[in-house]
């Protein structure tokens, strides 16, 4: 699965600087993860006027997925335990592949489950070329 997933993180209430923070923590538990990259998202470019500097998106990362079948599950798995360490602040992460997003934040363990499911199900579909049938080595699900 190559592919590159964008990551938007949000806080009620955090400033520039408190993204800025969440983020690199986030960054920092995803390079560890079986995947080629994780780089902050370039902010686009300055305005008319302005000096020309390197500016990033407060609080967006891409992942790079490369190849690894199991890439995107990890990346997912460790985004829920991060926003489960989130002491009680209401945390948003929204998570956009190939035009299809999902947005993970107060949802019960078992509603996140679901949608984590369903989205990782839709991007393996894709990724093995045959819509409706499991990834190579996956088993499918009960009729």
């Amino acid at each position: 699965m190559d592919g590159q997933l964008r990551i938007q993180v949000s806080e009620d209430g955090a400033d520039a600087e408190r993204l800025d923070a969440l983020t690199a923590y986030l960054r920092r538990d995803l390079i560890e993860l079986d995947v080629d990259d994780v780089t902050a998202l370039a902010a686009g470019a300055p305005p008319p006027g302005s000096r020309a500097i390197d500016a990033t998106a407060v609080g967006a990362l891409v992942v790079a997925l490369g190849s690894s079948a199991d890439g995107l599950r990890s990346v997912v798995s460790a985004i829920q335990a991060w926003l489960g360490r989130g002491s009680g602040v209401r945390r948003t992460i929204r998570l956009e592949l190939g035009g299809d997003a999902l947005e993970l934040s107060q949802a019960s363990a078992a509603d996140q489950e679901r949608l984590i499911g369903l989205f990782i199900s839709r991007h393996s579909e894709l990724s093995s070329g045959r819509p409706g049938e499991p990834p190579p080595g996956e088993v499918p699900p009960p009729p």
